[in-house]
């Protein structure tokens, strides 16, 4: 309809079909295995839900009760109170398995420990009023004799001050191997208003006091040294110096109707550094005191503590069935299929197969167009039965320049028609015609095969008849017959154009072909592409021409009949 614009347009991409059984059971066994896999992951990723994560809470409590005897201090039982330190972090728990005792601190002064810096000759080595971070008090300014041996500083502290650094071995407490601690775990999934926790509807009293995690991995009452094992660690090893062990709780719930289920599987790490060779500070401890006082006088038990921290960790989320989650899955995994086609070309375009499939494929697939700055020649040689399709070079010479594509060479007759009219009995040649001296060789360029190009300054214009080396076309007697008789050239012109088209007596005709010699023409894309044409014959054939039909000004156009007497009768069907 006219008016309508791009409103009444429909543009499709443009299909080869090549009929193969082996190209077309490639095609479904590829698509067919594409298919197959998005199937899996649809399933296996369940992309057809929507998803939403959880919020949770984690609520511990500790059961357990040992017996260690400490020295200077004698058998002493720990309950929870005792071994759980004064506050427990959220979503965490802290176990006490080892520990140092120092017994009846009292405010005071004493000699410091060595270890902490505080050695000394004389009094003038201690500055009164001193004090570090590593000191377990202010100094007096006094150097007080602390063993046999050696002098230290002396402090203003708790008396007397902690002297020991390192744990003992085995660990005091190495009985918390068997205390156990219960994990409640509330969870809730906003965006679908769904709520569960860990003990599970059908827990009860009974369950709870007998259920054991080897015989049921949903019980929620944990045995410490399993979850300690579980880690991969040994806790008769980890009690020493104390470590932190992960509890992690996974929630993969699926909230569709029919395929309902929503529990969670819990795992066990550990998080720290356990090496002391890679930290300087490995295990986990701290300290806390109990106080006391005696006569008015008080005084305090320290406690340094080393244990085991759990920290309990919990994610997971939940899914749902949405269409919009299964429409946007099936439109993105729709662009798979083009890996069969990448596939195909690619074994059509390599070795794996036949190159000339591979080239008829390519030229059919693709159809090259070139912009206003680029110029695609095509290029025939004698001895080569292609046509090449080149770029012209303004610095390399066009025999030189490779070629982009081939293309098959396909037989044109029509501009024959009259060569053959002028062969058979009874069409004469024109008598008149000048018998000239075969042309002058000129000297040779460095591109040329046949020996008979000039060289030239345009790159466009360095083109020989041959692709090796041989005789030149121009010199052989078809090329006498066919491009340089005068009649027959006529007789070209009127049954290759004037002929099959509307007569127009004013209008200049095209250069002939060369009907035994290579061709060059142009497609340059823009409106300005016909503008400048190359030469259409190679060096050798226009030197032979031009030297046949000489110039007076040294202009040379298109082949013009003399007689137009006969060009009228050609366009009127005489001939």
């Amino acid at each position: 309809m006219p008016g309508c614009g791009l409103l009444c347009q429909y543009e499709t991409n443009k299909l080869v079909r090549i009929q193969s059984l082996r190209l077309g059971s490639l095609k479904w066994t590829l698509n067919a295995s594409i298919l197959l896999f998005i199937c899996f992951m649809l399933l296996w990723n369940r992309n057809y839900q929507q998803f939403d994560l959880l919020v949770s809470s984690v609520t511990t409590k500790v059961k357990g009760v040992a017996r260690t005897h400490l020295p200077g201090v004698g058998d002493v039982v720990w309950d929870v109170v005792d071994y759980s330190g004064p506050s427990q972090e959220k979503n965490s728990f802290f176990v006490a398995t080892n520990v140092i005792v120092t017994k009846n601190q009292k405010q005071g002064r004493c000699p410091e420990v060595p270890l902490k810096g505080g050695l000394c000759r004389s009094d003038a080595d201690c500055e009164e009023g001193g004090r570090d971070q590593q000191n377990h008090g202010i100094k007096t300014g006094s150097c007080l004799k602390f063993d046999v041996l050696r002098k230290t500083c002396e402090v203003s502290a708790w008396c007397p001050v902690e002297t020991r650094t390192s744990p003992p071995r085995p660990a005091l407490l190495a009985a918390a191997e068997n205390f156990t601690v219960l994990i409640k775990n509330n969870i809730r999934f906003p965006a679908f208003r769904f709520i569960r926790r860990n003990i599970l509807p059908d827990m009860n009293d009974g369950y709870l006091r007998s259920c054991r995690r080897d015989q049921d991995p949903l019980c929620p009452i944990f045995r410490l040294g399993d979850v300690v094992r579980e880690a991969g660690e040994k806790f008769s090893e980890m009690a020493v110096e104390g470590g932190v062990i992960g509890i992690l709780i996974e929630w993969d719930c699926n909230l569709d109707r029919f395929m309902q289920r929503c529990l969670p599987r819990y795992s066990f790490r550990r998080l720290d550094e356990k090496e002391s060779n890679r930290t300087l500070y490995p295990g986990l401890n701290f300290r806390f005191a109990k106080y006391s006082s005696v006569n008015a006088v008080e005084q305090r038990t320290l406690y340094k503590a080393f244990g085991i921290r759990f920290d309990v960790l919990v994610f997971g989320q939940a899914g749902k069935f949405s269409f919009i989650q299964l429409v946007v899955y099936v439109g993105s995994t729709l662009s798979y299929f083009a890996l069969t086609t990448v596939m195909i070309d690619w074994l059509i375009g390599t070795s794996c197969y036949s190159a000339e499939v591979g080239q008829i494929y390519s030229e059919k697939k693709v159809e090259s167009v070139a912009d206003k700055q680029k110029c695609i020649l095509c290029v025939s040689y004698v001895d080569e039965r292609r046509i090449r399709l080149v770029k012209r070079s303004q610095k390399k010479s066009l025999q030189l320049v490779k070629p982009t594509s081939f293309q098959p060479h396909k037989e044109d007759g029509g501009h024959l028609r009259a060569a053959v009219l002028l062969l058979q009995p009874g069409v004469a040649v024109d008598p008149g015609a000048p018998d000239r001296e075969p042309a002058p060789n000129p000297p040779p360029a460095a591109w040329c095969q046949c020996g008979c190009c000039a060289a030239s300054s345009l790159p466009q214009r360095s083109c020989c008849c041959r692709l090796g080396a041989g005789a030149c076309v121009s010199s052989s007697p078809p090329f006498e017959r066919l491009v340089l008789r005068r009649p027959l050239l006529e007789a070209v012109l009127c049954t290759g154009t004037l002929c099959r088209r509307r007569p127009r007596a004013e209008a200049r005709p095209p250069p002939p072909p060369c009907a035994a010699a290579p061709t060059v023409s142009t497609s340059a894309g823009g409106s300005g592409s016909r503008r400048r044409r190359p030469p259409c014959h190679p060096s050798c054939c226009g030197s032979r021409v031009r030297y046949e039909y000489p110039s007076p000004d040294g202009r040379y156009g298109g082949f013009r009949p003399a007689r137009m007497a006969s060009m009228q009768a050609c366009a009127n069907g005489e001939l």
